[in-house]
């Protein structure tokens, strides 16, 4: 298998959907299980799920075999944080609360090596290029990273356009449930006004021709969004479909 292809990034750049599932149950066993099932993507979520770097890494490699790519979102912007993701192979990546053009600059130099950017040269210590047995890695990393930002808050509303202009920044990720609570509608994404702004985010990306993404449940509300425009759609969550199929086996039984 070709190591360096990042090929949802690719997909992106086709306009050919990106399936994807997220990940919070922080384990590699769990995660090799669903990437058999033939997603593209996954979202390995560092923000809202305790992963520690050993269980980022432990999902990271358990996935590897089946072609999925492995997008991970960690807690913040923090670039010496990102460093140790990109040494590790994580080659795509989705920042939570990103509210201006000059926070999306910064990502973009903090994925890229100089003199695009700033990430520190330490690659024949690390798995991202197999411990120096990728003799061009250096020239190819930065063509490779994937960087997606998410807008949930007013304040990234209000500066959509500017971000999205940003060079680097290869998509924008509609974050409802935040961007409802930056509102002042939170736990009800349904509000007429949380609403009305998800739906405008979704539309004013499109609009920008970068690729645009968002998280829902089930097929039917999926294959919606795609038919819509956009480009990357998460179908669920691993904890919240095995919670679910839990529940409903103990319906089932106590009926």
């Amino acid at each position: 298998m070709e190591l360096m292809t990042n090929r949802f990034k690719a997909g992106l750049k086709t306009g050919t959907p990106q399936i994807g599932l997220w990940l919070s149950l922080m384990n590699g066993y769990s995660a090799e299980l669903c990437a058999n099932a033939g997603f593209d993507w996954f979202l390995i979520d560092a923000e809202h799920s305790p992963n520690t770097l050993d269980t980022l890494l432990r999902q990271v490699q358990a996935i590897a075999p089946y072609g999925v790519t492995p997008v991970v979102r960690p807690v913040n912007r923090d670039p010496d944080m990102l460093k140790l993701l990109l040494d590790m192979g994580v080659q795509s990546f989705l920042i939570p609360n990103v509210d201006s053009a000059e926070q999306a600059k910064a990502l973009v130099g903090a994925v890229r090596y100089p003199p695009r950017g700033y990430r520190g040269v330490g690659h024949i210590l690390g798995r991202a290029s197999r411990w120096g047995r990728i003799g061009d890695y250096l020239k190819r990393a930065d063509d490779e990273i994937c960087l997606l930002v998410q807008i949930e808050s007013r304040k990234g509303m209000d500066n959509l356009e500017a971000i999205a202009a940003v060079d680097g920044v290869d998509g924008l990720f509609v974050g409802p449930a935040d961007l409802s609570a930056s509102l002042g509608h939170l736990g009800d994404m349904a509000h007429p006004e949380a609403a009305a702004a998800i739906d405008s985010a979704m539309s004013r990306i499109i609009a920008t021709g970068k690729p645009c993404g968002t998280i829902t449940g089930g097929a039917a509300n999926t294959k919606k969004l795609f038919a819509r425009g956009l480009r990357f759609v998460a179908a669920g969550a691993d904890a919240l479909l095995l919670a679910g199929a839990v529940d409903r086996l103990v319906k089932e039984l106590r009926e």
